[in-house]
């Protein structure tokens, strides 16, 4: 079969799965490859389950009238998406950056669909996966598409561009984020950038660009129509109050007024004005605006503020880089009080940078008085002396079972790899 035969099916059953686990009646079950596993022998557990049909790339494992034999199961999946998305006739907008790309979806998610029915990233499935499975979500009621793109080397935007092909697009920012493949902060720049260049190259592109940032101002060069947002000269103008539990906004453009948020924490002022100077691009009122953002509450361990006993805590623990942590920890030392107790996990995929990025944390770390500081993961062990360091977030919420803080605010921040989230349980 071809793309478009296969697309044909597709259309007859347009619920796509990866997982035999979830497979309900009806749906196409693509039998993707692992390191650890191979799709393709849950084949027949795939029927078993209801599964119509189920694209296969290996023909030992052939059913009569149930598999599609190709001769990549993965090549075929992105195919297929690339081929849903040249029917589409609406915005595709593409977010990509260092940090904040899942906040910001979400918000951007939420003011488009006060007006637009808008199909969006589940989670943060935005890898070479993830992209076309959400690709092949997208029903015939769209009006608008966006979709959260992650990577982790260079290139991997550009293919995720081929398959999606954006009209509009946004980078949150660039920082040290995945230096271990981008190589540099120069690496993450390009790979970023990749979204920026098929903007510009498809000659139409719309990018909504954070202004305050040069280095995003110097990227955007080119690109046919440029929004601008940010807290000086602008399209969309907007500045943080500052000092209030969660992140109150002060617009001047597109209109004055004020936008109380359910989020924690400065650092998201960017992902409320994209969001924002979306809305406003596609002609959303700014009272609907004002309530889609306001109404939104983060989960996730993504900026939550969570209340146990007499203690506050600030969640930020789904991920972590040297940008992320640096701006978490200045805004926690900024906020109100004195009982601050910092819990912070290990920042992955840093390569030959990890220590000295680590060191660069610590350092911050010093500059400020803390009730308490517990870090977790072995970048961290050179501090033992100084700090609580414990291997995992395991052996640190068993130490917290003992030193159970009162009348503390804490902040719980990592990458996703060191779980940190699991100190909740014993707070």
């Amino acid at each position: 079969m071809n793309i478009e035969e296969i697309y044909q099916v597709y259309l007859q059953h347009p619920d796509v799965q990866t997982d035999t686990r979830k497979i309900k009646e009806g749906e196409l079950f693509f039998a993707l490859k692992g390191p650890n596993f191979n799709g393709n022998s849950f084949a027949q557990q795939a029927v078993d389950a209801g599964a119509a049909r189920v694209i296969i790339d290996e023909a030992a494992y052939e059913i009569p009238g149930k598999t599609i034999l190709v001769d990549d199961v993965l090549t075929t999946l992105q195919q297929l998406a690339a081929h849903h998305r040249d029917q589409f006739r609406f915005p595709v907008i593409a977010i990509t950056g260092s940090n904040g790309k899942t906040t910001t979806k979400e918000l951007i998610h939420a003011v488009l669909s006060s007006t637009y029915k808008t199909y969006t990233t589940t989670g943060n499935l935005n890898n070479h996966i993830g992209v076309p499975l959400t690709l092949l979500k997208i029903r015939d009621d769209a009006q608008m598409a966006v979709i959260e793109m992650g990577a982790n080397h260079l290139l991997e935007i550009k293919g995720y561009c081929r398959v999606a092909k954006p009209t509009h697009g946004l980078i949150t920012n660039v920082g040290k984020a995945h230096l271990e493949g981008f190589g540099s902060l120069e690496g993450v720049k390009k790979g970023k950038g990749e979204l920026y260049d098929f903007l510009r190259e498809r000659g139409d592109g719309t990018a909504f660009v954070m202004w305050d940032y040069d280095y995003l101002r110097a990227m955007s060069r080119g690109i046919a129509t440029i929004v601008s947002y940010g807290t000086g000269e602008a399209d969309v103008v907007g500045a943080a109050k500052g000092h209030t539990a969660f992140l109150e906004v002060n617009f001047i453009k597109p209109a004055t007024t004020t936008i109380q948020t359910q989020l924690v924490g400065d650092y998201n002022l960017p992902n409320v004005l994209a969001a924002t100077a979306i809305g406003d691009y596609f002609n959303i009122p700014m009272e609907k605006i004002k309530r889609a953002i306001e109404q939104y509450t983060p989960s996730n361990s993504r900026s939550q503020l969570l209340e146990k006993g007499s203690n506050k805590i600030i969640l930020d623990a789904y991920n972590a880089n040297p940008s992320s942590m640096k701006l978490a920890i200045e805004n926690f030392a900024d906020r109100a009080g004195s009982n601050k107790m910092l819990l912070l996990g290990a920042m992955a995929e840093m390569g030959a940078a990890s220590v000295a990025e680590h060191e660069s944390i610590v350092e911050l770390i010093r500059r400020y008085k803390w009730q308490n500081v517990v870090l977790v993961g072995k970048p961290f062990a050179p501090y033992a002396n100084e700090f609580n360091c414990f291997e995992s977030s395991d052996k640190a919420a068993e130490w917290m079972k003992g030193h159970k803080p009162e009348n503390t605010l804490l902040l719980i921040k990592g990458s996703r790899s060191t779980q940190m989230e699991k100190i909740l349980e014993v707070l």
